[in-house]
């Protein structure tokens, strides 16, 4: 894999980055995403169970406690990755009583037991919380009770627990008579044993249990659980330094983002890389088994779609996850009627780097290169600098003013008359995609010349949409003086007339009626550039890429945003015939390789046939790409490629890393 140079570091054959330095890992990798399921722990090894819990340490997985549905558990089972084989752990001492609804967490070479509900489920006897901590000793397989001095967390199970600064933090959970929200803290270093109560300040969730807990980025996130009336789908973050909350907004409506998962009980949620993973639990009387991921870059929810090939578990709640390596494994649960598991599942994460698509994007705009359009806003006529490309694929209405500006599409009267019959009869027989197209060609041609027109026969088709959007549009300061003083305001309608200079006298603010906006039409900017690459943006270009001869339509701006190859030729080499013939050094790549670096380029898309992956591997050096996300393909099916063509592709590479150390020997002449 080939890792991004440091800005300002020159090209070095030796820097991991350079075509010399990629590898091909033939690891016994899975395809990302992608469920297996490994081999079921034996009841003669460890009973099959639910509310227990489970944590990784060097490539093992431990489960403690738990219940059967009769009895309590206390064995400790040990599942080896590498070998995929259960077991007992080794221990001495004096393990845990029987417990559920307990914690784990590992700090340094032990893993830590705290608090549960013990007793005897069968009998219905010393059924009682626990507030004990235990201590294991991976290396030696010995249990120790902690002792305390002072004040001690009240008793409970369902709770959370966290490892961070080498303390362990306990929060909220039910003592048995009430749920909680208080957070306690104990060091795991030095002599002290002693708890602190930790004064939370900020947003703190309500009283709760049965929620999922995970740390990443010096915080502790908190999804869902059992709140009673207050349960919520809430995401809070809780920053250890400042012992504070605080709600992580999910306004997925503006963002365009999937919602964020139901509110739920019962589920679990681990950290990897730059995300967090929810899966399972009870959702009213449903077992979702979707994986839901949270983005803590960009602070968005998504479902993950599960490979092809994966054997996904049914949906279950009280399991346990843990993470090793780049794996999650989730083992045992409750499943449909009342059923304890003993299933173990394994899931490969994936570990892109960042798409920087957004940025990328965002430095275009506001390093102000490569603009072809401008838009005069204000009375002023500020002059704010854009590009087509980019601004035809976000917003149909302005595609339709661009259009209109290059075209001078006829906005007469009978044609504004003629689109509002239109509109009016989408409206009538429900045809929701018209309607949007009908109001988004309305609004980019109704202008100072026919909006009293427009106005006037909205209001007799009682169109109100329109009709609002006629007086707001009249009403501005900078259209309103110009509108007024026209021959066409003299033989308007006199209560449309009276309407209008009472709105510009006694301003209010107004709502628009709903135009019954269709939801599949609110994309993100990756539905929007995928869309223009695909459908609308032919018309558009103003740029060939040549490739073996075949001819592909492309957009400056898009390129230039993504590629500080195409930044610096349209900077300072612009072809004169807007031509330009495509390699990745010497090697020509397939047309299909080349269309999977265009879908990245214009939507950072990294999906891709294996055999596109190697054509590409140097591409995001050569081309200048700002990470090397492109590069991360692991080839899970790389022995289904025609050796005829690896050998090829092997050659090609082979030919441009020679041509690249020449050119490197030739420089340093």
């Amino acid at each position: 894999m080939a890792l991004a140079r440091p800005p300002g570091k020159e090209f070095d054959h030796n820097w991991p980055e350079s075509a010399e330095c990629l590898t091909l890992d033939f690891g016994p990798f899975e395809s990302v995403h992608c469920w297996k399921q490994m081999p079921e722990c034996a009841v003669f090894v460890g009973a099959r169970r639910s509310k227990h819990t489970v944590v990784a340490f060097n490539e093992a997985i431990y489960v403690f406690g738990g219940d059967n549905g009769k009895t309590m558990l206390n064995d400790l089972l040990r599942f080896d990755v590498k070998d995929k084989s259960w077991g007992r752990a080794f221990t001495t001492g004096t393990p845990p009583l029987q417990r559920y609804h307990h914690s784990t967490v590992v700090y340094d070479q032990s893993m830590f037991v705290f608090g549960g509900y013990t007793g005897d489920i069968h009998s219905n006897s010393n059924l009682t919380n626990k507030n004990d901590l235990f201590e294991y000793k991976f290396t030696t397989g010995q249990w120790l009770k902690w002792k305390f001095e002072g004040q001690m967390p009240v008793a409970r199970a369902a709770h959370g627990a966290a490892v961070y600064d080498q303390k362990l933090w306990i929060f909220a959970g039910y003592d048995g008579n009430a749920r909680l929200n208080d957070m306690w803290t104990i060091s795991l270093e030095g002599d002290c044993k002693q708890w602190l109560q930790v004064n939370q300040t900020g947003n703190i969730p309500p009283t709760c249990c049965n929620f999922a807990l995970a740390v990443a980025r010096d915080s502790m996130f908190v999804f869902s659980g059992q709140s009673g009336a207050k349960i919520t789908n809430n995401l809070f973050q809780f920053r250890f330094d400042q012992n504070q909350w605080t709600i992580i907004s999910t306004e997925h409506i503006l963002r365009g983002a999937p919602p964020p998962p139901e509110k739920r009980y019962g589920h679990t949620m681990v950290a990897y890389d730059r995300h967090l993973y929810v899966f399972g639990g009870a959702t009213g009387q449903t077992l979702p088994n979707d994986l839901h991921c949270f983005d803590l870059d960009s602070q968005t929810w998504s479902v993950i779609e599960p490979s092809r090939d994966s054997q996904v578990p049914t949906g279950r709640l009280f399991h346990a996850a843990a993470v090793v390596a780049d794996a999650m494994y989730i083992f045992g649960g409750t499943v449909d009627n009342n059923v304890r598991s003993g299933e173990i599942y394994r899931f490969q994460f994936s570990s892109y780097p960042k798409c920087t698509l957004h940025e990328d994007y965002e430095r275009l705009l506001e390093s102000r290169q490569f603009c072809d359009v401008s838009f005069i806003v204000g009375s002023e006529k500020v002059e704010i600098p854009a590009h087509i490309a980019l601004v035809a694929a976000r917003s149909p209405l302005l595609k339709i003013k661009i259009k209109r500006a290059r075209t001078q599409l006829p906005t007469s009267n009978e044609v504004i008359l003629l689109m509002m019959d239109v509109y009016r009869l989408s409206v009538q027989f429900n045809m929701t995609r018209l309607e949007q197209l009908c109001i988004h060609y309305l609004e980019a041609c109704i202008g100072h010349k026919n909006v009293l027109v427009a106005l006037q026969n909205s209001a007799a088709l009682k169109l109100d949409f329109i009709k609002e959007y006629c007086l707001k549009f009249i009403v501005k300061e900078s259209n309103y003086s110009q509108i007024i003083m026209s021959k066409e305001f003299e033989t308007l309608d006199q209560p449309l007339m009276v309407e209008i200079i009472r709105r510009k006298q006694q301003p209010q603010f107004r709502t628009l009626p709903d135009p019954q906006t269709d939801p599949n039409n609110s994309n993100t900017l990756e539905k929007d550039m995928e869309n223009f690459l695909k459908v609308v943006g032919m018309e558009f270009c103003d740029i060939i890429l040549i490739l073996d001869g075949i001819l592909i339509p492309a957009h400056k701006s898009i390129l230039a945003a993504r590629s500080s190859y195409f930044e610096a030729m349209f900077r300072s080499f612009m072809p004169e015939d807007n031509t330009v013939k495509i390699a990745i050094g010497e090697m020509v790549p397939s047309l299909q390789a080349f269309r999977s670096l265009m879908r990245y380029i214009y939507y950072g898309d990294v999906t891709m046939p294996p055999e596109d992956s190697l054509y590409l591997f140097s591409a995001p050096y050569f081309y200048g790409f700002t990470n090397n996300r492109l590069q991360v393909a692991r080839l899970p099916q790389i022995r289904n490629l025609k050796r005829e063509l690896l050998l090829d592709i092997i050659d090609a590479v082979g030919n441009d890393m020679n041509e690249s150390r020449h050119c490197q020997d030739l420089s340093n002449s």
